[in-house]
């Protein structure tokens, strides 16, 4: 009997240390994981034997065994000849991915640390990524170099690690149209996004500033559309000033090249969603083909900032055949089931004043209403007749929030940018929405409130508390109905947009998304009661040695000021 409660009394007192350990125990993650739970021990990866399952897809072993070689190399042991072994299985059961909708692929994973053995389970390709990014971000910084470093702690703790993401769509928008990044630039934002778990690259590849991808049956959009005479110094709301340089000489993506980067792209679990914008936006093509425009130009590629008047002509058949042609090699460019053909920002001056627009009009028997003139509803049906082509191949559409003024596409996904209410309309109208709302998630913001001392960028202060505090269900409409747990199933995701206007280089790109993508990843992926602002600004800390292994450019003000999240 006394050793039965001398047995008990271990017991409880190895649970409460196990407690007590698992409150203390908060490794260095970004996003941290949903749940972990500490269990005592510990155990060394040095040269760790990687084992997989034979089900698993060609894509994800070959993720694993490049894991495997940087392990391999950073700790100076050869793989195979350690103690331990972390074994990678295939369990669709881990757990249901019905929350997150917009992807049909489980995101989710395990891992099980005990012993001499690390067992992770994952769905597919997404998990075991996001497992691979979680154990990288346990080990030592040296992990992200290629330089040997066994004096490195290379152990983890013994503990158990159930994570899903918040948001099936977790995205970054880079726009290449008014400051271009090479291949290995784009590459390299990449390789950013898979650190931050993030599974969509939203590329903004034509504007009026210059259009950026090959058209095998337009080659002179890029050979024309892609250059700009000159470059507007400083803000475009007061500046009249222009650098007198021409910009975009061969600033352009070959199909080829395209294709690189979506596969690039693909071994991290990324889909490439492409933006052709239209019907405005479209001075790049204009200047090339002046006859797809309302006055016949001339037009030139702009070299300053804002919203041009000239826009596509949508009473000219013309019009609507060129995007046909340019959407149909889009299409076999991009493996997306997405494409997003933009719908924002687009004045109307053009096709008040336009016979063949207003004939257009009379001919689909558009009027005005109440909500809407008919001019928007004609641009309604110019989306309409893309999303109808797209859909005939397989594709559905994301617009941006304006495409809410008139009749939205059926099956269109609204990205609002403005406000949260655009996304909250239309997830009320059954349209699914991601939140790429400015106040938070546009990072072409300053930085800094001491906005003298820091590079231009657009007026307003973005900090990285701003960032992480993002709520994408508030409404900024005080008297709106919360949304119904069913209506927030139309919140597919969360993105964040670098808009390049400010931005013409890449280490400039790079300062003003790191650390912020870093707050933006914790957004997407961890559930609001899961937060921690303390234990997220440890987890910069580290990640601030992983920019500079890995040789990024970042912002220090998050370490510099004393940031609360708001």
């Amino acid at each position: 009997m006394r050793a039965f409660v001398l047995m008990l009394f271990t017991f409880a007192m190895t649970v409460s240390c196990c407690r007590d350990c698992e409150l203390s125990y908060s490794p260095d993650i970004i996003p941290y994981p949903q749940e972990i739970s500490l269990k005592g021990g510990t155990v060394d990866v040095s040269g760790a034997a990687i084992c997989m399952a034979e089900d698993l897809d060609s894509l994800s072993k070959e993720y694993i065994d490049a894991f495997a070689s940087d392990l391999s190399k950073v700790t100076a042991v050869e793989q195979g000849t350690g103690r331990s072994r972390i074994c990678f299985r295939m369990d669709d059961s881990v757990p249901s991915a019905d929350t997150i909708p917009f992807f049909k692929e489980n995101q989710n994973y395990s891992i099980e640390i005990s012993g001499r053995r690390i067992l992770v389970k994952a769905g597919g390709l997404n998990g075991f990524i996001y497992a691979v990014q979680t154990l990288k971000q346990m080990l030592p910084v040296q992990i992200y170099g290629t330089e040997p470093a066994p004096e490195a702690d290379w152990t983890l703790p013994c503990c158990t690690i159930k994570d899903s993401p918040r948001f099936g769509y977790r995205g970054m928008l880079l726009d290449v149209s008014r400051y271009f990044s090479s291949v290995d630039e784009v590459k390299k934002f990449l390789d950013m996004m898979e650190i931050s778990k993030m599974n969509v690259f939203h590329w903004h590849l034509t504007d009026d500033q210059g259009w950026r991808v090959e058209i095998k049956k337009y080659p002179e959009l890029t050979e024309k559309g892609s250059r700009r005479r000159h470059t507007l110094v400083g803000h475009h709301h007061v500046s009249k000033e222009y650098d007198g340089k021409p910009y975009g000489e061969g600033m352009w993506y070959t199909q080829d090249q395209i294709r690189e980067v979506v596969r690039y792209a693909e071994s991290k679990g990324i889909t490439v969603i492409p933006e052709i914008d239209l019907p405005g936006h479209m001075m790049g093509a204009l200047a090339t083909y002046p006859h797809l425009g309302c006055t016949g130009g001339p037009y030139e590629v702009w070299g300053k900032w804002g919203v041009s008047d000239d826009v596509l002509c949508a009473g000219k058949e013309e019009s609507y055949t060129f995007l046909r042609d340019v959407l149909d090699e889009i299409c076999g460019l991009f493996p997306s089931e997405y494409v997003h053909i933009g719908g924002d920002e687009c004045p109307k001056t053009r096709w008040e004043n336009c016979p063949l627009c207003q004939a257009k009009i009379s001919e689909l028997g558009l009027k005005d209403d109440q909500r809407h003139s008919a001019e928007h509803y004609l641009q309604s049906h110019v989306m309409k007749q893309v999303a109808e082509f797209l859909a005939e191949r397989g594709k559905k559409v994301i617009c941006w929030e304006e495409a809410l003024q008139g009749e939205l596409a059926p099956g269109a996904t609204v990205m609002a940018w403005r406000r949260n209410k655009y996304g909250h309309q239309a997830a009320r109208l059954g349209h699914d929405a991601v939140m790429t709302t400015r106040t938070h998630l546009y990072l072409d913001r300053y930085q800094s409130e001491d906005k003298k001392n820091e590079p231009l960028a657009h007026s307003s202060y973005l900090p990285v508390s701003m960032v992480w505090s993002y709520d994408p269900f508030v409404s900024e409409d005080k008297d709106a109905e919360p949304l119904t747990q069913e209506q927030k199933l139309h919140i597919i995701g969360i993105q964040s947009n670098v808009w390049r206007e400010y931005i013409p280089d890449n280490a400039h790109l790079e300062y003003m998304v790191c650390p912020r993508m870093a707050a933006v990843a914790e957004v997407q992926w961890l559930q609001p009661e899961n937060k921690d602002w303390e234990r997220f600004r440890r987890g910069l800390d580290r990640m601030r040695k992983v920019y500079d292994i890995m040789g990024y450019a970042y912002a220090t003000h998050v370490w510099d000021e004393d940031q609360k999240p708001q």
